[in-house]
């Protein structure tokens, strides 16, 4: 077989595309290549997803954090610093068997008169119940971020806002969001590799792999098993995420620069990656 249509059989398998069984003997370094890269799609996937979704939730944690009402700033303080303080992986396995535990049949409940059946089922499975996870993760790590920032947002900004008479929602999207923004961008983009390369946690979380679509790290294992040589797999599941790696700090250089148009160019901050070794 050659690898044109290795990679036109296996490029798609982890999304249910293409060849359904694996290549099972005399492996080739483009099944590999294509194959891990094919599960790459899933870790795109769940690190996507769940910055975009917990990007929201982080502003609205950090709003919540720095109000002065009591009922609105402790539940923030407590979701961050459960989800900051407790191990990922834990929190993987904790979810899962919470999951598992709802009613197979789905949770009835009812509302003006009328009774309705959630289904549950589809909370098991990695595509959800992972990207849940990884989404509460990153938006507690993202809050602690933004409010950091949101209390290094200069006074003078705020009282000249005040002098032009904004208030409320206006003063907050004008002045107080892009300042907050600008302050937390760097550090926000080092939580966005970490989340990416946290999506390999996935396969070693009780979520299962359905019908062997898996991540990048299920078929570097796989080949790892079959082969008893991961020198070859892993280091080739390293080098896409670099590349990812690369990607993100292209895109998120590009959003920083965005923010910082204003300045000039010899103000403007610079992304710093420092990529966190242990969380």
């Amino acid at each position: 077989m050659s690898c044109l249509q290795t990679i036109q059989d296996y490029a798609l398998r982890s999304v249910g595309i293409g060849e359904r069984l694996l290549p099972r003997s005399d492996f080739t370094l483009c099944e590999q290549v294509t194959l891990i890269g094919s599960g790459l799609i899933w870790n795109v996937y769940f690190g996507a997803l769940a910055l975009l979704c917990g990007f929201f939730l982080a502003t609205g944690l950090a709003l919540m954090r720095n109000s002065h009402l009591r009922i609105l700033r402790k539940p923030s303080e407590w979701f961050v610093f459960v989800f900051r303080g407790s191990p990922l992986f834990i929190q993987f396995f904790l979810a899962y068997q919470l999951f598992v535990m709802l009613p197979r049949t789905g949770v009835e409940f009812h509302l003006l008169g009328a009774a309705f059946t959630a289904e549950t089922g589809w909370l098991t499975r990695a595509w959800a119940g992972a990207l849940i996870v990884l989404f509460l993760n990153t938006a507690a790590y993202s809050a602690e971020i933004f409010h950091g920032a949101l209390r290094s947002v200069p006074s003078g900004d705020i009282e000249a806002a005040d002098a032009y008479g904004m208030s409320g929602f206006s003063r907050f999207r004008r002045i107080i969001w892009p300042t907050m923004l600008r302050l937390a961008w760097p550090a926000y983009t080092n939580e966005a590799i970490f989340l990416f390369h946290a999506t390999t946690l996935v396969f070693f979380s009780s979520f299962p792999a359905w019908q062997q679509k898996g991540d990048a790290l299920y078929y570097a294992s796989y080949f790892a098993d079959k082969t008893f040589n991961p020198f070859i797999p892993y280091p080739i599941v390293a080098g896409y995420f670099i590349i990812l790696t690369l990607l993100i700090i292209t895109l998120f250089n590009a959003v920083n620069r965005r923010l910082n148009r204003h300045l000039p160019q010899d103000a403007r901050r610079r992304l710093r990656i420092r990529p966190q070794v242990i969380r």
